[in-house]
């Protein structure tokens, strides 16, 4: 069962794909956004989920203040669970985006973002997350915010993100297999 942790549709379930994904657990969620807040990112804030499965991350960021959330998945059966849990929830400024990551963010930015949720496949390939992470900080049509926080959730076995220039790491956090790696503009 995953469940929304806190907010204002904190302790509501909400669905999971059958397979393909890794809902980030209860435990790991919680603590990332203790320290999101402590940051002071969340509130009225533009927020990307990117590799969003459920849906959880940003449901989580919509659920504490985030103003505007996007959910981002490369697969249609994830993407339509997102759109569930939307409405299920009855959150508002939520869209849902069925794309890969990388291709997604090769698009227009619009507005810059404050928090970028990063939750690809344990079995990403490094080359994999460098592709999404690499446009972020492109200096034509910013996705970025001066401020935002960039986080990245990836196995304990996995080596810290090859940040790309622009992009710094000032932050990360162990729960078990899971590592958080948080970042910012330079």
């Amino acid at each position: 069962m995953t469940r929304i942790v806190a907010g204002t549709v904190g302790g509501r379930r909400i669905e999971v794909p059958r397979s393909g994904t890794r809902p980030t657990s209860e435990r790991v969620r919680e603590a990332l956004f203790a320290r999101l807040e402590h940051y002071g990112v969340l509130d009225g804030a533009r927020v990307l989920d990117l590799c969003a499965g459920s849906g959880a991350l940003g449901l989580e960021a919509a659920s504490r203040g985030a103003g505007d959330v996007t959910l981002v998945d490369s697969s249609r059966a994830a993407s339509e669970i997102c759109r569930r849990n939307i409405r299920a929830l009855g959150l508002r400024g939520l869209r849902v985006v069925t794309a890969k990551a990388a291709a997604f963010l090769t698009g227009a930015a619009g507005a810059p973002v404050d928090l970028v949720l990063i939750d690809p496949p344990y079995e990403l390939a490094e080359e994999g997350l460098t592709a999404i992470l690499n446009p972020l900080t492109r200096s034509e049509d910013p996705w970025l915010a001066p401020h935002a926080v960039v986080v990245v959730e990836r196995s304990t076995r996995s080596p810290e993100p090859a940040w790309p220039q622009g992009l710094g790491r000032f932050a990360d956090k162990r729960y078990g297999e899971t590592t958080l790696w948080f970042a910012e503009p330079l």
